[in-house]
């Protein structure tokens, strides 16, 4: 059992160009910032107005690689848990993220850039709708210091205009 799993690590491994003297690619100062948010947090979720509690703990993983995050909260009655991944793509030179929920059975995969001047990460992506039809979005997360950030999610109507579906207000728990 152990020698298949080695040999389709092996298999893997020369499947995406990587020999044994070539080295791994290290996480550098984009992997770092993303580390920042390592941690438990409380967050406050608006939803129209409609305001609600809930946890998110986020953990480095993959050597620090990627950063991992579980949020648990609620919507009105219901139960909420969502799962993200977020990185950066050393290749295209992007932040990437997947983010998947128990709301939709379809993943939000998005990608895009952080400007340290604003302290602005500005993500963009498409998943399926309610409706089965590709709905395009953008969210943005706000570094207000290092115990606190906002996190907003958008809908990116046909014409083109932002719709606002939510904002999350992090506190990091102490």
């Amino acid at each position: 059992m152990l020698n298949k799993a080695i040999l389709g690590i092996v298999v893997c491994l020369a499947g995406v160009g990587l020999s044994f003297g070539q080295e791994f690619p290290k996480p550098g100062p984009e992997h770092e910032k993303l580390k920042e948010m390592v941690g438990t947090w409380d967050a406050v979720m608006d939803m129209g107005g409609q305001k609600s509690k809930a946890t998110a703990i986020y953990k480095s993983i993959c050597g620090g690689m990627w950063l991992e995050s579980d949020f648990q909260g609620a919507l009105g009655d219901h139960k909420f848990q969502g799962r993200g991944l977020d990185g950066y793509d050393l290749k295209k030179k992007k932040y990437v993220g997947v983010w998947i929920d128990s709301l939709d059975s379809a993943p939000m995969n998005f990608e895009g850039d952080y400007d340290p001047k604003t302290k602005l990460l500005v993500m963009t992506g498409e998943s399926l709708g309610p409706d089965g039809k590709p709905q395009k979005f953008k969210n943005t997360t706000e570094s207000k210091d290092k115990d606190h950030f906002t996190f907003k999610m958008y809908m990116i109507q046909p014409d083109g205009k932002e719709q606002l579906a939510f904002t999350i207000d992090y506190t990091r728990r102490k």
